[in-house]
Parts: C-alpha cells; sequence; structure tokens
C-alpha cells in the first residue's frame, strides 16, 4: 500500500516515530512525500498518490491497458490547465480544462495501490485527438489492438466523450474509418 505524509503521521504518531520505521525498513521513502510498504511500486501509483487531481494518460495508460507493447519511459499526466506545472523529468504532463479532465476518469485498484487512470473508451478517444503527435507505427498498433477489443468498447461512453470536444463530427468520422 502507498501513502503519503500525512497518512504515515496518523499511523506512527509523529516525525520521529516515522524516521525509526523507515530505518527498521518496516517502510520505504519512495519519492517525496510518498511512502509504501514495499520497496518497488508502479511509478502509476506513485504518481497517482502524488498528485491526487491528475490522469494517467496516452503511452503510460496504453500500455497498462495493453495497447502497446513499448513500454513508456515517461509517465503521462493530464492535469488542469490551471495547475503548476510539476517539475519532474519523469513525467510527462498534459494540460486540460476541468469540464474535461476528469470524464473517464477511473479508479483502479492493482497490487500496489489505486490508480487514477481513464478509460479505455476515453483513451480512444485522446488517440485520435492526438493523432498527428504521434509516430505513425506507434499509432496503428494502437489502433490495431483498438480494432481487437472493439466488441469490449462501450459505445455509449465513446459518444458522451466525443460530445466533449468541438470537432465532435469530424473525431467520429476518424473513429469511424479507423476503429469500426
Amino acid at each position: 500500500m502507498v501513502y503519503n505524509y500525512k497518512e504515515m503521521i496518523e499511523i506512527y504518531g509523529n516525525d520521529y516515530n516515522l524516521k525509526k520505521a523507515l530505518s527498521r525498513n518496516e517502510i520505504f521513502k519512495l519519492d517525496k512525500g510518498i511512502y509504501s510498504s514495499k520497496k518497488i511500486v508502479s511509478p502509476l501509483v506513485i504518481y497517482s498518490k502524488k498528485y491526487p487531481n491528475s490522469v494517467i494518460t496516452m503511452d503510460s495508460a496504453y500500455y497498462y491497458y495493453n495497447l502497446t507493447d513499448v513500454i513508456p519511459s515517461k509517465v503521462y499526466l493530464a492535469t488542469d490547465r490551471n495547475t503548476d506545472k510539476i517539475n519532474n523529468e519523469k513525467i510527462v504532463q498534459t494540460f486540460m480544462s476541468k469540464d474535461i479532465l476528469y470524464q473517464g476518469r477511473v479508479n483502479l485498484q492493482t497490487n500496489d495501490g489505486v490508480i487514477n487512470i481513464y478509460d479505455r473508451e476515453r483513451l480512444l478517444i485522446e488517440l485520435i485527438r492526438k493523432k498527428k503527435q504521434i509516430p505513425f507505427d506507434y499509432y496503428k498498433e494502437i489502433i490495431s489492438n483498438y480494432r481487437a477489443i472493439v466488441e469490449e468498447l462501450d459505445m455509449y461512453k465513446i459518444e458522451e466523450y466525443l460530445a466533449l470536444f468541438k470537432n465532435d463530427m469530424n473525431l467520429s468520422n476518424i473513429l469511424q474509418m479507423e476503429v469500426f
């Protein structure tokens, strides 16, 4: 399980006891203000805990859902456009307006803890929206993997997400041609 500093103080009572627990390897410090009972934890869990108002997106989410076999070198997070820039070389931050940021966000329980990630339907919309920014071969790999799971996708959700964007008809046409 992954904890933030406040949760650790609630468990251990004070900073002194927390430092003693760290020295005894009862818990491990994973990042600034982030602790765990396990020494190695998924970065998706760490950054979901550290940045609770963010959503894991793009390459990180495609890999998590097995839509690609390319292991991302960084964690991709979507945040509100009014938040501060995250100064971490391991994170690629994208800014979105609050009205679309949380559409499609799900909290998934993993072995290491909870991750805040977009569902597969929202990620499909993001893939189509960012098509020109993604290498062609990578895009085709993900699209072909979406074609393989098309029966599992919730069409109602896809239509709902499409309606959030100004160019929804164009996105819908691309989806029809490339996935369905």
